[in-house]
């Protein structure tokens, strides 16, 4: 992205607001066009300066954050911003609700500005952002990574694949490798699987099976409708389940191109 980053800001935490203001308004890459405190006065602001991003909180009187969301996923607005929300509440339903309907990430207060500064620059990241080509050095590459996690982790809580699930973090690490080097979906089960095992000390097969399982918890608990939405297609029903490598290329081609990755 070009130019400087605009930013609204909406939490009615007056003391939070203010800090968030104050700390994104030092940033070079980042204008604070705003600060409001309540979803109507955001839902105006937002027509008015037409925000690059915005950061808002969940919970908050008179409407939630979740009522902006809708607004801002309707005819009513021209484009949604670039979405983060960050709130104490982390009910699944809320978090799930709210990447639906477009939030990229969903950060739980007390949230550290610094990570939140790189979730923000994160949504604006035009090349491969996992890229070994622009991120050369392991310390450059962390953030990046971190922000990849937890894009793929959002979006497993919306389509029911929580962190206690057998195969959940073979199947995470499956995705961030593959957007990593797409050459592995060529190679899901020679390449990637054997991969994967040496990293967690198993097999190939069992790494195939745990990650079967993952995608079955999907199905059975009928999160469909998000692994649609997530995707952008009514691909799937409840009897279309996808094979492991399906699955895998979906998701990661929706991620390379959500970060403008070649």
């Amino acid at each position: 992205m070009e130019g400087r980053i605009k930013l609204l800001i909406v939490d009615d935490d007056a003391q939070q607001s203010d800090t968030l203001v104050q700390y994104f308004g030092a940033k070079d890459d980042v204008e604070v066009i705003g600060a409001c405190s309540s979803t109507t006065e955001a839902a105006l602001m937002i027509k008015q300066t037409n925000p690059d991003a915005l950061i808002t909180d969940m919970v908050m009187p008179k409407a939630d954050g979740l009522s902006l969301l809708e607004r801002l996923n309707s005819s009513e607005f021209a484009a949604m911003p670039q979405t983060i929300v960050v709130s104490a509440a982390t009910s699944d339903i809320l978090v799930q609700t709210a990447c639906n309907l477009g939030a990229k990430f969903y950060l739980v207060k007390p949230c550290d500005n610094d990570m939140l500064y790189r979730r923000l620059q994160d949504m604006f990241v035009s090349e491969d952002f996992i890229s070994r080509s622009s991120a050369k050095t392991p310390q450059e590459r962390a953030p990046q990574e971190r922000a990849l996690y937890e894009r793929i982790t959002t979006m497993f809580l919306s389509i029911g694949i929580a962190p206690h699930i057998k195969g959940y973090r073979y199947l995470r690490r499956a995705i961030a490798m593959a957007v990593s080097d797409p050459q592995l979906i060529d190679g899901i089960t020679k390449k990637l699987y054997p991969k994967i095992a040496v990293q967690y000390d198993t097999t190939a097969s069992k790494v195939e099976r745990a990650i079967r399982h993952a995608i079955e918890i999907a199905w059975s608990r009928g999160k469909i409708e998000n692994i649609n939405r997530f995707i952008g297609f009514d691909i799937y029903t409840n009897k279309d389940k996808p094979t492991n490598g399906e699955f895998i290329a979906l998701i990661v081609d929706k991620l390379r191109l959500e970060y403008g990755a070649a």
